[in-house]
């Protein structure tokens, strides 16, 4: 709502300042990304040949004379690469989907030749180096990274302008009627979806720590946890100075719970149960590592290793160390660790990691495994196919914090994750996070000596199944088709 040059949202006022902020950083994008206004772009889908045949994924593309999307019978997923968290929580909408009949359809803003697609990959090379020095210097990460990700996107006002910008996003929905079901696991996917005239737009919102930048107005929202729904119904913090801000309406905002992917959803008890009875057979600990999406944490990763080396060797622990598809980072790490490379059983094959952690549900599992997978999906989906099989989690508290695995929260990376790691310990399903190597190796230790952690932790998830917390996917697209 536009009154005199401000604009409204939620009942907010963003000031003139702002609006024409938005204007002008939309204009300069657009010339210098050579924006073609009401530029057309024909959809299509492929079958997606890593994901399609688990969960019947098909990835909207846009070419002319291709198979068209059936928008009265499946749903559309907006998601971009930026880390792996937003493709994580697409994934999960996208079995929950397939679970309940409709054809999930991925729709990736990086998919398309198109200004939006420029803008982004400009932004994520930003992201991924600032998270990558955040794990190499603790002064940038103490004064720029960590008040950058959990305060400075926390206005509503300040976010205004990306608000704006998310316009030039907006041409590739083009093809898509104004009642296909949208949910958009990026706030930017969601802007440029409603910019485009699409009315059943559910922007599903990561994290635990309510921002501005998340908010999407003209869209559902829906959240994780009882404390994001309160943050944004209050938008507490997120007004203009010395404001008390009006919240977001109760009607344009539910609690969905953890987005969570149908097979692990499903299977919760029987995995639990699986857990306890490897504990009580005094079976080798099984623990998954998963390096995050922007590259970062490769030292801490390496110094796990160095410490788990001799039990690795004598097989009384498993590690499935999940590089993703960070080369880079694996070499790096390998390097870090003498002797790592020479038991390492390395995993590059799709198939054959999906029949690895196939046969690991009934089999048994020792000693180092790594994976590494060029495709994003496989290097994405390699940690939800190795979970099941798994003991304990060890990640940043990004997206992976809502999973129902017992889950040992390395340090975070940038501000915003620190409340991942707050909702699993405070639900018991993992631990607090761990600040630098000492604690990680300490509660690790803790893990690997004891069986009290894992019971504890394996107890509450069941609880916390029984409750209906992990069945945000399912509730999500229910909203969405409704």
């Amino acid at each position: 709502m536009a009154d005199g040059g401000t604009v409204r949202v939620f009942g907010n006022v963003i000031g003139a300042r702002r609006v024409r902020q938005g204007e002008r950083l939309r204009a300069r994008l657009a010339r210098r990304f050579r924006h073609e206004e009401g530029r057309q772009y024909p959809l299509a889908v492929e079958d997606n040949p890593v994901i399609g045949p688990y969960l019947g994924l098909k990835t909207v593309v846009s070419r002319p004379g291709g198979p068209e999307p059936d928008c009265e019978n499946g749903v559309f997923i907006g998601t971009i690469r930026m880390g792996y968290g937003h493709y994580r929580i697409g994934l999960a909408l996208a079995s929950a989907a397939a679970s309940m009949g409709l054809t999930p359809y991925w729709f990736d803003l990086l998919n398309f030749d198109s200004t939006g697609e420029k803008v982004i990959r400009e932004m994520d090379r930003w992201y991924s180096l600032g998270s990558r020095i955040s794990q190499k210097s603790r002064a940038f990460n103490r004064l720029v990274w960590d008040p950058l990700m959990g305060r400075w996107y926390r206005r509503l006002e300040k976010n205004y302008p990306v608000m704006e910008l998310c316009g030039l996003f907006s041409d590739v929905y083009g093809a898509l009627p104004p009642d296909t079901p949208f949910l958009a696991t990026h706030p930017f996917t969601a802007h440029a979806a409603v910019k485009a005239g699409l009315r059943r737009v559910v922007n599903v919102i990561p994290d635990n720590c309510p921002l501005g930048f998340h908010l999407a107005p003209g869209a559902f929202q829906t959240v994780q946890t009882p404390s994001a729904y309160f943050g944004f119904r209050t938008l507490r913090g997120m007004g203009r100075r010395g404001e008390v801000p009006c919240g977001v309406p109760a009607s344009h905002l539910r609690m969905a719970g953890h987005y969570v992917d149908h097979e692990l959803a499903a299977n919760i008890e029987a995995d639990c149960g699986a857990r306890l009875a490897r504990l009580e057979a005094r079976a080798p600990r099984r623990l998954l590592l998963s390096v995050g999406g922007a590259g970062a944490q490769a030292p801490l990763v390496a110094a796990v290793l160095r410490h788990l080396l001799p039990r690795l060797r004598e097989k009384s622990v498993a590690l499935f160390l999940n590089f993703g598809d960070h080369a880079k980072i694996e070499e790096r790490v390998m390097r870090a660790a003498p002797g790592a490379a020479e038991i390492a059983v390395r995993h590059t094959d799709w198939d054959g990691t999906a029949r690895f952690a196939e046969d690991a549900l009934e089999g048994e599992a020792s000693g180092l495994h790594t994976f590494l997978h060029r495709d994003i999906y496989a290097a994405v989906y390699a940690t939800n196919a190795l979970m099941r099989a798994s003991d304990v989690l060890m990640t940043k508290p990004s997206e992976l914090a809502y999973y129902p695995i017992p889950t040992l929260f390395l340090e975070r990376v940038g501000g915003h994750e620190a409340w991942g790691a707050i909702r699993g310990a405070e639900l018991g399903a993992g631990s607090q996070e761990c600040a630098g190597t000492a604690e990680t190796l300490q509660a690790l230790d803790l893990l690997l000596g004891g069986g009290d952690l894992l019971s504890l932790w394996c107890d509450s998830i069941l609880r916390q199944d029984r409750a209906g917390v992990y069945h945000g996917a399912y509730r999500a697209v229910e909203w969405a088709t409704e």
